[in-house]
């Protein structure tokens, strides 16, 4: 009966056409258009808003005018990059080789990147002094080297048996790193609004490190699902990104106007330079970071392959790598929560606070070098990454309060290399327990009497000593010059 009807229509009304059936293929093909276009918008205004909302970060309180901004937008690809480099490294050493036949391997790895870098990290200070009027080049060419280093290390990171190339090229990739953030901390100063104090500028690099480092991450991951080489020819995209960024700094990252060397290696015994001395606050600072970093460097080599597989003592009974990656993600969430109490804290005792955090460092390593389970084991990253933060911080604090305008810059540069030799220093312990295969117990003690010691060490020197009374050496020379930046954390 239908079939008569619809004949019966067209014989009454033969103009009308009829619409041709839509297939099933079709309207999915529209329902999918639809979705896809909606999921575009969507991801297209979440990323306006996230980009918005970064560039409003990174240009508030005047570092949009006074330059900073661009510093930290570099600084973003920079740790985005190291993020990427790390992780394609992890994909290959650090778990595709069983833990019998890792050892030679991980070992001649570690003893070329590393302890070449023993000898380099103190030289990298006097050299870059250099390029004092080139701090833009000099910033530029640490993110170079690395871009060449990693597409090189594209070549060769798939190889079961690697190249020669691949460790020179993994070594150049660390120096590099570690060359930055001495160059990197000697334009930090230039670039200061004016209501920014050098404690604040440096809370909002680590920040926007941790940001990038974050947002990095799982696209690095991502790539060396496809394979290793992808993740750091994904990084090399990064720092050449960086390197143009480095490029583009205000000029005035270049001058040196008004400025003097320091020199490290007589700041210990008091002795002075051109009447320039160092207050004892700042060398307590030293010492304390010192320490700090050296439990760090530590707990990266030596917890990184110990971790591969967890012993039956831990108590974890799952993937290694997301044990490890609860540590670091421990380590990660201390470093940003450092931060924020530094940025927020009113204290105006930045030499007591560098060493209450060396004594919770040491305390919580005696102790879960003692109870060692795995939640210890977050824990003690948890800490150490909050330690360090409030250590550095402080340390900048204290440099920006109690060192000569004219030689800052050269200060905070030289430190950063005695912090960056201190981190190598604890690797090469970590290389060594591991290579003598010590458990992670006998590791964490051997390291937490090491400390111990530092501590006592530390203790003994700051004994005595008072804020005023550090303060005193420089009233005389330069006191006139602080202004308004006495300063400590969260100022």
């Amino acid at each position: 009966m239908d079939g008569y009807g619809d004949e019966d229509d067209r014989e009454l009304d033969p103009t009308r056409v009829e619409p041709p059936e839509q297939s099933r293929l079709s309207r999915s093909a529209q329902i999918a258009g639809r979705v896809s276009s909606g999921t575009a918008r969507l991801v297209a205004k979440g990323s306006t808003s996230a980009f918005t909302a970064s560039r409003r970060f990174t240009h508030s309180g005047g570092a949009g005018e006074s330059g900073l901004s661009r510093l930290l937008e570099l600084h973003a690809f920079n740790t985005a990059g190291d993020a990427a480099f790390a992780i394609s490294l992890a994909g290959t050493l650090f778990f595709t080789v069983p833990t019998g036949e890792a050892t030679g391997q991980v070992t001649l790895f570690l003893v070329l990147t590393m302890l070449p870098f023993a000898v380099v990290a103190p030289l990298i200070g006097p050299f870059l002094d250099r390029f004092r009027r080139g701090r833009r080049w000099a910033i530029g060419a640490t993110l170079a080297i690395r871009a060449f280093c990693c597409w090189v290390l594209a070549g060769a990171i798939s190889s079961d048996n690697p190249p020669p190339s691949f460790y020179f090229a993994a070594l150049g990739c660390l120096v590099a790193s570690k060359a930055y953030g001495v160059t990197r901390a000697s334009a930090v100063p230039r670039l200061l609004p004016a209501e920014f104090t050098l404690v604040k500028a440096n809370s909002r690099i680590s920040l926007t490190g941790t940001g990038a480092a974050a947002i990095s991450a799982p696209l690095a991951g991502g790539a060396a699902a496809i394979g290793a080489e992808w993740a750091v020819r994904y990084a090399a995209l990064l720092f050449v990104v960086g390197t143009i960024l480095a490029i583009l700094l205000p000029a005035r990252v270049d001058s040196s106007e008004g400025e003097e060397q320091v020199d490290l290696s007589k700041i210990a015994t008091g002795a002075a330079k051109k009447g320039i001395s160092i207050s004892r606050d700042v060398v307590n600072a030293l010492r304390s970071n010192s320490g700090l970093r050296l439990l760090s460097g530590f707990l990266t080599i030596f917890m990184a392959f110990t971790l591969r597989d967890p012993p039956d003592s831990m108590g974890w009974h799952g993937n290694a790598t997301v044990l490890l990656g609860l540590v670091i993600g421990g380590a990660g969430a201390g470093n940003t929560i450092g931060t924020l109490i530094a940025s927020l804290t009113k204290s105006r005792r930045p030499e007591r606070v560098v060493i209450a955090v060396l004594v919770l460092d040491v305390a919580v390593v005696v102790t879960v070098a003692v109870f060692f389970t795995w939640w210890t084991a977050v824990v003690l990253g948890l800490t150490v990454g909050l330690c360090q933060s409030l250590g550095k911080l402080s340390l900048d604090a204290l440099i920006q309060r109690d060192v000569a305008e004219r030689v800052r810059t050269s200060m905070f540069a030289r430190s950063e290399t005695l912090l960056q030799l201190s981190w190598v220093i604890g690797g090469l312990i970590g290389i060594g327990l591991f290579t003598l295969d010590a458990t992670p117990r006998i590791g964490l003690l051997v390291t937490a009497v090491i400390l111990v010691a530092w501590l006592a060490f530390v203790l003994n020197r700051a004994k005595g000593t008072s804020g005023e009374d550090g303060r005193q050496t420089e009233q005389h020379g330069y006191r006139e010059q602080r202004g308004d930046r006495d300063t400590v954390p969260g100022q």
